[in-house]
């Protein structure tokens, strides 16, 4: 791990600690040109890390203060979401697959972080779970399953459909799995299915609620 301090945080507010963790693709050509604009106080945004394609793990933002990676959003009826959470930034341009060094340790520091603040693995997330409509990363080619085997995120759920297919029945197992942002039932739709279903098209289906990870 090397550090790479940012200028760009502050306290977190009211006491919180980091009860989430929210996953982003930084979207740009290269780490070093990701954390150049995460250190650069003109831009007002940071993560607490970046992990480059190689693995190698770069510290911007101490763990107990507030980061500004997450922006406006909602998660289990909570906002303020840089106050709960730390931001992890991998070096993915948004078009093409996260490679095995750079999932390694991502899985490393996830149990790490996972440990030392009890961050339960339904609170494993990524930006577009917490703001549907307005962000999509970790995107499509994001292995959540890879995680979920490993108990470093939610899985999905059984994939055994049940009769009940409306639009309200999907939202309240939405609302009951952490989506809980108020957005419209397509956009809800989409960001479900980014995480569960990415390739999935189309109207909703049972296999879209028999999906989500449920109690």
């Amino acid at each position: 791990m090397r550090d790479h301090p940012s200028p760009n945080f502050g306290p977190r507010r009211d006491g919180l600690t980091p009860s989430i963790i929210v996953l982003h693709y930084t979207a740009m050509a290269s780490a070093e040109a990701a954390i150049d604009r995460l250190c650069d106080p003109k831009t007002d945004v940071s993560a607490h890390y970046v992990i480059c394609r190689r693995g190698e793990v770069i510290r911007l933002v101490a763990e107990d203060k507030r980061a500004w990676h997450a922006g406006a959003g909602e998660w289990r009826g909570q906002t303020d979401i840089n106050s709960r959470s730390i931001g992890i930034e991998l070096d993915n341009a948004a078009d093409h697959p996260f490679p095995e060094p750079q999932m390694a340790t991502l899985e490393h520091l996830l149990s790490d972080l996972m440990v030392r603040w009890a961050i339960l693995p339904e609170d494993v997330i990524g930006h577009s779970d917490m703001a549907p409509g307005r962000k999509s990363d970790p995107g499509p080619r994001f292995d959540w399953a890879r995680l979920a085997r490993q108990g470093l995120a939610a899985p999905g759920g059984p994939s055994r459909p049940g009769p009940d297919v409306s639009a309200l029945r999907f939202r309240e197992c939405a609302r009951a799995a952490g989506f809980t942002a108020d957005v419209d039932d397509a956009t809800l739709l989409a960001t479900v299915r980014l995480r569960f279903r990415a390739h999935a098209k189309g109207p909703l289906t049972v296999e879209d609620i028999a999906a989500l990870p449920l109690d």
